[in-house]
């Protein structure tokens, strides 16, 4: 059977990179990188950067491209049949190196937080063996920039989208919610005088920007930098924790 290491690698930034992620780049024989256009030619680079870092003799690379989701046909089945033809893309990468037995690919952050690529492993067929090496998440980079604790003392927190803050308000639980993929500044759609915010966006890289403070005063400063940097960049990850103040 065939290994499908789902390496987690931080941010962007090398150094986020653990020694078992390290090991397991350099054991793979065939190592899969995403290509999602030309705008996004960087996070290709990125990864392509990390893997030269850590080993000494490159590994095979495939490429595939990400195709484009439908957004015409409802949220969660766009979703997933956007899911299988992503897996039909890894599939056909890999028949391309029909020798291969140790298959590597290095996930945004960590696989199991706000990523899909353990639901997309499990539709290949055959299955393989697959294995997860845990990153550090946008979340911690975001709390660690910002020097904070993600939790109130002995309060829970909420971790969602922001496609439900637009959706369904803030949640009932937790005095503290933290937001990803969000790429259209839902925090808009809130009471903002009610809150404060702590925003990064490429967190943990060179290009790293923070903003911070109450949501109403600086919500049209993250709004302007956000838009600069994804015209300068061609491409924006970002993510925000927003504190509910007391009433």
């Amino acid at each position: 059977m065939i290994d499908l290491s789902l390496i987690g690698i931080g941010t962007g930034n090398p150094d986020h990179v653990t020694f078992q992620g390290a090991k397991a780049i350099r054991a793979a024989d065939l190592i899969l990188i995403p290509r999602k256009g030309e705008n996004k030619a960087d996070l290709a680079g990125l990864r392509e950067e990390i893997i030269a870092e850590v080993t000494d003799t490159a590994p095979q690379i495939a490429y595939f491209d990400i195709p484009k989701r439908r957004a015409d046909d409802g949220y969660l089945r766009g979703v997933d049949e956007w899911h299988d033809a992503i897996a039909l893309r890894w599939q056909e990468a890999m028949d391309t190196h029909p020798t291969a037995q140790h298959v590597a690919l290095l996930i945004w952050g960590d696989p199991s937080l706000y990523d899909s690529s353990l639901r997309i492993a499990a539709r290949l067929d055959p299955k393989l063996n697959t294995k997860v090496i845990p990153g550090i998440t946008a979340l911690q980079a975001l709390t660690a920039a910002h020097a904070i604790p993600i939790n109130d003392l002995g309060a829970p927190y909420v971790v969602t989208t922001g496609r439900r803050i637009r959706d369904e308000g803030w949640p009932a639980t937790g005095s503290k919610v933290a937001v990803m993929l969000d790429g259209e500044c839902s925090f808009q759609s809130l009471e903002m005088a009610e809150f404060d915010i702590w925003w990064g966006a490429y967190v943990g890289m060179k290009e790293e920007l923070l903003i911070s403070g109450p949501l109403d005063l600086v919500a049209q400063r993250i709004l302007d930098t956000r838009a600069k940097a994804r015209a300068d960049h061609g491409w924006i990850m970002d993510i925000y924790l927003l504190k509910k103040r007391a009433a």
